[in-house]
C-alpha cells in the first residue's frame, strides 16, 4: 500500500499507523496522548500531606493541645500589644497570628492545624472583649487598633485555612488559568 506522498508500510515513517505519524511513530506531548502525559491533563496530587480525615494519634492530639494553649497566649499578648504601640503593635500582633495559624497548618498538615488555634483565639478574644468589670475597665477600647486586630485575625485565619485546603487538595502552584 503506497500513497502519492511516499507513505505506506514501506515509506518513510512507517510507524504503528502505517506512516501516519510524521515523527517515526512517536507521539508528542503536545498532542496529549504521549505515554508520559497524565490522563485528563491534570497532574497527580502530592502525597506528602495527610488526608483530611487523618487519624488522631497521641502526638497529633498533643500538638493540637499545644496549639490551643499558644493561641490563648497569643490572644492575650496581641490584645495588650495592639493597644500599647498602635501602628507597630498592631502589625506585630497580626504577624504573631500569621505565624500561629500558618505554623499550625504546616505542623499538622490538616485543616485542624488552623481551626483549633483559630477557634481558641476567637473565643479568647471575644471573652476578653465582652468582659467588663464593674469599675468600667476593659481590655479592648474603641478604636481602629481593636477592630483591626479582631477583623485582621479572622481574615488571617480564613486565608491560612483556605491555603491549607488548596495544598491538601493538590492544586498545583503556578499561573491562574494556565
Amino acid at each position: 500500500m503506497t500513497t502519492s506522498k511516499g507513505g505506506g508500510a514501506t515509506g518513510k515513517g512507517g510507524g504503528r499507523n502505517g506512516g501516519a505519524d510524521a515523527d517515526g511513530g512517536q507521539r508528542t506531548r503536545a498532542s496529549g496522548s504521549g505515554a508520559d502525559a497524565p490522563r485528563g491533563g491534570t497532574p497527580a496530587p502530592p502525597t506528602r500531606h495527610p488526608a483530611a480525615g487523618a487519624p488522631l494519634t497521641p502526638g497529633r492530639v498533643g500538638l493540637y493541645v499545644l496549639l490551643l494553649v499558644v493561641a490563648v497566649l497569643v490572644a492575650f499578648a496581641g490584645t495588650l500589644l495592639q493597644a500599647a504601640w498602635f501602628p507597630g503593635g498592631l502589625l506585630l500582633a497580626l504577624a504573631g497570628l500569621v505565624g500561629l495559624f500558618y505554623g499550625g497548618a504546616r505542623a499538622t498538615g490538616t485543616a485542624g492545624g488552623v481551626l483549633v488555634p483559630g477557634a481558641a483565639w476567637l473565643v479568647t478574644v471575644f471573652l476578653l472583649l465582652s468582659d467588663v468589670r464593674p469599675e468600667g475597665d476593659f481590655l479592648f477600647g474603641p478604636g481602629l487598633g481593636s477592630y483591626g486586630f479582631l477583623l485582621g485575625g479572622i481574615v488571617i485565619a480564613v486565608i491560612c485555612a483556605t491555603g491549607n485546603q488548596l495544598r491538601a487538595a493538590g492544586v498545583p502552584r503556578g499561573r491562574v488559568g494556565g
